[in-house]
């Protein structure tokens, strides 16, 4: 039955990841050649926190000006970690785990990813796009 059809089928395989230790820059840089808004955090394959796109545009004012290149977003991005901008009270999920019960996880909580862990190994991450990306081509 597809309702008990694992979250593996439709979940990224392939995850963009950040080290605790790298820049807010390689943070911007990475979810804009890769078009993406959520990036797991890790310590080797362990998970440590994930970061959003929208984490980021809370703490630069720089994209509500028109100048661009000012050194104020250089002097935010310089100022801040990864660690402490990222989420580090994290759901996850495990491949096991039900496209329905993914579901239902997103309808009650207000963010749009899910990391998916097995063994305390980050193995891939599912989100709001990848559900929705699935349920329309069950029309």
């Amino acid at each position: 039955m597809v309702r008990k059809r694992p979250i593996s089928t439709i979940m990224t395989h392939q995850v963009i990841s950040l080290n605790i230790d790298d820049t807010l820059e390689k943070a911007k840089h990475l979810f804009k050649i890769h078009n993406i808004r959520h990036i797991p955090v890790v310590s080797r394959d362990a998970l440590l926190g994930i970061i959003s796109y929208t984490d980021l545009l809370r703490i630069n004012f720089d994209d509500a000006f028109e100048e661009k290149g000012d050194t104020r977003e250089a002097m935010v991005d310089n100022l801040l970690t990864i660690g402490q901008v990222m989420t580090r009270k994290i759901v996850s999920v495990n491949t096991s785990n039900t496209i329905k019960e993914v579901a239902e996880i997103f309808k009650k909580q207000p963010f749009h990813a899910l990391p998916v862990v097995d063994d305390n190994k980050l193995v891939g991450i599912v989100t709001t796009t990848d559900l929705i990306n699935y349920l329309l081509n069950k029309f």
